[in-house]
């Protein structure tokens, strides 16, 4: 294991991580969360360090952090987002991009991940783009209460983009959504984006938050507040998933007795 490691650790520092945030990264994959004591003990740094190599981890969105000091932990986020680093953030070429590719799977390998509910907290409206992000990784049709007006408000130049990737992933997804001139407008692309609406009406059931249920995950984009939150537990993704067969049935009901 630690021969595997070494060979990780080499690999990352290819990808220009440092030494040291290559075995923090590494410690946190395989505790899957902790606090900066538990990972920086792992990596074999000491605590202040710890923090500085975290806090870079951070900027470069493989780890995230959720509750407050003293009891703050991060988050190995998925091995996948170094492919994202490479090709976003380092513009790298095109022999890096194939070394990052055929490390991700070891180091996925390595990511305890279960068992494992989860919160993750991201701010700002880059945050918001990042639990929209995750969305492209269902591996199921996702269910959504969504406000069509106060997306496009908030990231207007982001949402025709992300329709367009969704649909290439063959995602579908199915919208209880507040009837708005926008919403009905943007009905016209439901077959290629992949979407099914049902309506109910602004004046009783307007909402602003978005939430989406995928796979064990709940993503939360708070457009007033600017906060993106993912919740990850089979359990409450499955009660969340019922509940909202719930809704869609009476939104459906809703939808038809209007057009009636």
């Amino acid at each position: 294991m630690q021969q595997t490691n070494q060979k990780l650790r080499e690999s990352l520092k290819l990808l220009n991580f440092t030494e040291k945030e290559a075995n923090m990264y590494l410690a946190l994959l395989e505790l899957g969360k902790g606090t900066v004591s538990q990972i920086s003990r792992k990596a074999g740094i000491n605590r202040t360090t710890g923090y500085d190599v975290l806090d870079s981890l951070v900027s470069k969105r493989l780890v995230s952090i959720s509750g407050k000091e003293p009891k703050q932990e991060y988050t190995a986020e998925s091995p996948d987002y170094i492919i994202k680093l490479v090709t976003e953030q380092f513009n790298r070429a095109k022999q890096e991009l194939e070394a990052a590719t055929e490390l991700v799977p070891s180091l996925k390998s390595m990511h305890n991940t279960t068992g494992r509910p989860s919160v993750r907290f991201y701010e700002g409206k880059d945050g918001l783009k990042e639990v929209y992000e995750d969305t492209l990784t269902s591996t199921e049709p996702i269910r959504a209460y969504a406000t069509i007006d106060d997306m496009h408000r908030t990231l207007p130049n982001y949402f025709p983009e992300y329709y367009k990737r969704r649909a290439g992933k063959g995602i579908s997804i199915r919208g209880i959504v507040p009837k708005t001139e926008l919403a009905l407008e943007r009905t016209k692309h439901d077959e290629e984006e992949k979407r099914e609406i049902a309506f109910v009406p602004t004046d009783k059931y307007y909402f602003s938050p978005e939430i989406n249920i995928y796979d064990n995950k709940i993503m939360i984009a708070s457009w007033r507040e600017k906060l993106g939150i993912i919740i990850e537990s089979k359990e409450i993704a499955d009660a969340m998933k019922k509940i909202y067969e719930l809704s869609w049935k009476e939104a459906k009901r809703l939808d038809q007795k209007k057009e009636a």
